[in-house]
């Protein structure tokens, strides 16, 4: 058993993140947490509502962490350098922090995802997009194509998808970055507007 903390809403946060890094995401709960820091359940009612309300705040943590990254990462750095930087932090939290890197995929009320630091990373995938000159909608594609390569490929890599066979999987990485940055230098124009007869 792990010694007790301060009963605490961040520090209870904090470490049932830990705790979801080393068991799983889905396996933290509010009775596994108090079993962690050694109280009854009930002694943690007055800080979390609800196992829900725990694994809200571990997502509220793990965006709010992901993009302090990203905003460093992008810090002084444009185009392709961007591009990589950000996949790069990706990926590194991803494999650092599986735990919280699934818990920042919890869907949320429109009102908790607004409120949190969601929105900061879409900010940053446009402002890497500014490197690339994509007028609105492609913008929006490509966002949610940036999004989609980053988000699919740390998950199959968690899932050991791609420890059996070569190339090692830092070597596809390598290429699918360089993929991203030819798509994005290269990337089609939209249709044409329909036009009413």
């Amino acid at each position: 058993m792990a010694a007790r903390v301060g009963l605490t809403a961040d520090g209870l946060v904090r470490t049932a993140a830990d705790l979801a890094d080393e068991l799983g995401f889905d396996q933290v709960t509010v009775s596994v947490l108090a079993r962690h820091v050694g109280v009854k359940p009930a002694s943690l009612y007055s800080h979390v509502r609800n196992s829900e309300d725990l694994r809200t705040r571990i997502a509220l943590l793990a965006l709010e962490e992901m993009a302090d990254l990203g905003a460093a990462a992008l810090a002084g750095r444009a185009g392709r350098d961007a591009l990589e930087a950000f996949a790069e932090m990706y990926r590194d939290y991803a494999r650092s922090h599986p735990g919280r890197y699934a818990a920042a995929r919890l869907p949320l009320s429109p009102e908790t995802a607004a409120a949190s630091a969601g929105p900061r990373h879409a900010r940053m995938m446009r402002a890497i997009l500014h490197g690339y000159d994509l007028a609105e909608p492609e913008g929006t594609h490509a966002v949610r194509l940036l999004g989609s390569v980053f988000h699919g490929y740390a998950d199959l890599e968690l899932s050991g998808a791609f420890s059996h066979s070569a190339p090692d999987s830092r070597e596809s990485w390598a290429r699918i970055i360089d993929v991203l940055d030819l798509a994005l230098r290269t990337w089609p124009a939209g249709p044409a507007p329909h036009r009413q007869p």
